[in-house]
């Protein structure tokens, strides 16, 4: 139970609020000038206390710089690429604006003002990640009870644009290739069997399996400043991919005279594969002299991989597998416009299969 009692000060008589934490803790608050103050915190306090809604003062003093170090740290889990992008966020965006902010001092006008002001400067994906850290940081003050409800969440965040996807036919692919030089091996690679540039850069001799014309993604080698970082695919998700027969004898070229343990598509010296430089690159180049938008990324060929397979007849079901997305329906979400062409396929082959049915003779 709360107790009140009076102390003096140069200032006069002070009363403090003596009282247990729900962990049974000693503790008290002081600087109330009136009894009746100190007497009405007395009261709420014990009614949050009985409803499970206490929250420390001295806790929810904390700052966001405060507790900003540590949670930094807990996020070990991501990967490093991930990791860097947000530690760079947290600097440059969330430190600036809240770092001196106590959390229980934190209001959501505030973060949707923050939110808007981001949005009037930076992509929406660039905002999205500097309220996310925030928002973590502040479900983490909820869970230890500094503050009872995270005021950065319902804010409303821009929506992001989806960029159009360019997808390539096998022509733009063949001249993409043949402008590619040395890598053109890799441009089919990344053309045909959907992978990311990281697991493409990561893909060893021993992951190739010539007999059943499989490549198992195991590895990725993803660039972080300017270290190759490897660990495991995105998703986390190892699988199998399949390569098209005319891929065999240009995958056994690449491998000639290297160790199982090597990669398949090196760099210098038989480093790691680091992407191409947007515009003046190798990439940007090979686009320019086969004719196609130098605009034109990497990562394309992954999309492009997806409309080839579904031109071809493969199902959702398959080219999420190909691509190693967590789902079929992100497969559908991300590429919707190419399935489109599925629907009125099966207008037609109802129409057909009732004809066939109910014709006479």
């Amino acid at each position: 139970m709360a107790t009140v009692e009076a102390y003096e000060t140069t200032a006069g008589r002070r009363y403090m609020v003596r009282f247990r934490t729900p962990e049974r803790k000693q503790t008290k608050k002081r600087g109330f000038k009136t009894k009746r103050s100190a007497e009405a915190f007395a009261s709420s306090l014990e009614v949050s206390i009985l409803r499970g809604e206490f929250i420390d003062p001295t806790a929810a003093r904390s700052t966001v710089h405060e507790l900003g170090g540590a949670w930094l740290q807990r996020q070990t889990h991501l990967k490093p690429s991930t990791a860097r992008a947000i530690e760079s966020s947290w600097r440059l965006h969330v430190t600036p604006r809240w770092g001196s902010v106590p959390v229980a001092e934190i209001r959501r006008t505030a973060v949707q003002a923050w939110v808007s002001d981001l949005s009037a400067t930076y992509s929406p994906t660039t905002v999205a990640r500097a309220h996310g850290a925030l928002a973590s940081l502040l479900d983490d003050a909820v869970d230890d009870r500094r503050i009872l409800t995270n005021p950065a969440r319902g804010v409303n965040l821009p929506r992001k644009v989806r960029r159009e996807h360019t997808y390539l036919d096998h022509q733009q692919v063949a001249a993409l290739a043949a402008a590619a030089g040395r890598h053109e091996t890799l441009v089919l690679v990344l053309a045909y069997c959907g992978l990311r540039w990281g697991e493409a850069a990561g893909l060893r001799v021993r992951d190739l399996d010539m007999l059943r014309q499989r490549m198992r993604i195991n590895q990725n080698a993803v660039e972080v400043g300017s270290d190759i970082v490897i660990g495991t695919p995105k998703s986390h998700e190892r699988r199998s991919v399949p390569f098209p027969a005319f891929l065999s004898l240009r995958l056994a070229a690449a491998c000639e005279g290297k160790g199982r343990d090597d990669v398949v598509f090196h760099g210098d010296r038989g480093t790691y594969l680091k992407r191409s430089k947007s515009g003046t690159g190798w990439f940007s180049r090979a686009a320019r002299e086969a004719g196609i938008d130098d605009h034109l990324t990497p990562h394309d060929l992954r999309h492009s991989a997806a409309s080839l397979a579904v031109s071809a007849g493969a199902n959702v079901k398959a080219v999420q597998r190909m691509l190693g997305h967590a789902s079929a329906s992100m497969t559908l979400d991300v590429y919707a416009d190419l399935f489109e062409k599925d629907l009125d396929g099966v207008a037609v082959a109802l129409e057909t299969a009732r004809l066939r049915a109910v014709s006479p003779g």
